[in-house]
């Protein structure tokens, strides 16, 4: 069985961060040939166009660890209706120098949690825009527009909920078949 390495990004440094309680439950859904990393985006200098020629240290690991991938997988609040800064600094940093960008062709998925009633509707969108100017084919459907209220997660940081287990596993299978249709493609080509 082919083993699918995927990167990891919470968009949240929080440490008790919804996103990141979600990426796990996400992470115990995915199928036993799904191994993920999540990539570390909390050291990365703000991104200056005149860091592209000597790119820090944490910069080129991220790049690495994104070009190591075989797909990716994004879990984001949403901050004044768009992607946090955090996220977006890393993506930028991890597309740089214009030319030699580590995310193309990675297949994506898109999900994200939120207190508010919208979930991460708008995050979502703008980063899809991101993704779809860098080249990343990101899944469509189903969309996954998160509401987070008290008890949402079991004290094991599972979802309570079977509706939500059902919704959430639903968009993971979905997600690894995704995954798996571009990856395999790739592999065979």
């Amino acid at each position: 069985m082919s083993q699918y390495r995927i990167a990891l990004l919470v968009g949240s440094l929080r440490r008790e961060s919804i996103n990141r309680q979600l990426a796990n439950a996400l992470k115990r859904m995915a199928p036993s040939s799904f191994a993920f990393h999540e990539c570390r985006i909390d050291d990365l200098p703000l991104y200056n166009q005149d860091d592209d020629s000597h790119q820090a240290a944490p910069v080129k690991r991220l790049k690495q660890e994104v070009r190591d991938a075989d797909g990716l997988l994004f879990v984001t609040p949403e901050y004044n209706r768009s992607v946090p800064g955090v996220l977006k600094n890393a993506i930028d940093h991890a597309s740089r120098p214009y030319g030699d960008s580590a995310w193309q062709g990675k297949p994506a998925g898109v999900i994200g949690g939120s207190i508010g009633a919208a979930g991460t509707a708008m995050s979502q969108q703008h980063l899809r825009n991101i993704l779809a100017y860098l080249d990343v084919p990101t899944m469509g459907q189903p969309e996954a527009y998160i509401h987070v209220k008290e008890g949402f997660f079991d004290d094991a940081g599972d979802v309570a909920s079977e509706g939500s287990r059902k919704f959430l596993q639903d968009w993971m299978d979905r997600y690894a078949q995704w995954v798996r249709l571009h990856v395999d493609a790739a592999r065979a080509a």
